[in-house]
């Protein structure tokens, strides 16, 4: 894992159990992946004690991986009173596999 200001980089591993039939690996695990790196990066900005939640996560997969781990790097682009706005991006390589938009909301 490697963070910055408002970035956070997350490795994945391949894990066979996460495989849909066919031996492509799962969307909800791009899906997750993005949802805590992104997560990381809040943190990054506003400290461990800020206390927000996923409002809304959109996903487009690009791609698949097949028994492949990848990595996933979040970002944020716009950070409010209440809510912050970023997005998501799974690779494979140079193979870009999902892309997500994400908004989190404080719940405090």
């Amino acid at each position: 894992m490697a963070v910055g200001d408002g970035t956070c980089e997350l490795l994945v591993p391949y894990l066979a159990e996460h495989d849909r039939p066919g031996g492509i690996v799962s969307g909800q695990v791009y899906m997750h992946a993005a949802d805590v790196a992104f997560w990381f990066a809040v943190k990054t900005r506003l400290g461990t004690d800020a206390e927000y939640v996923t409002s809304s996560m959109t996903t487009a997969f690009l791609g698949s991986a097949r028994a492949h781990e990848f990595s996933c790097y979040a970002r944020l682009i716009k950070t409010g009173r209440r809510l912050i706005y970023g997005d998501a991006e799974c690779r494979a390589g140079e193979k870009t596999l999902t892309h997500h938009t994400l908004t989190y909301v404080s719940a405090g």
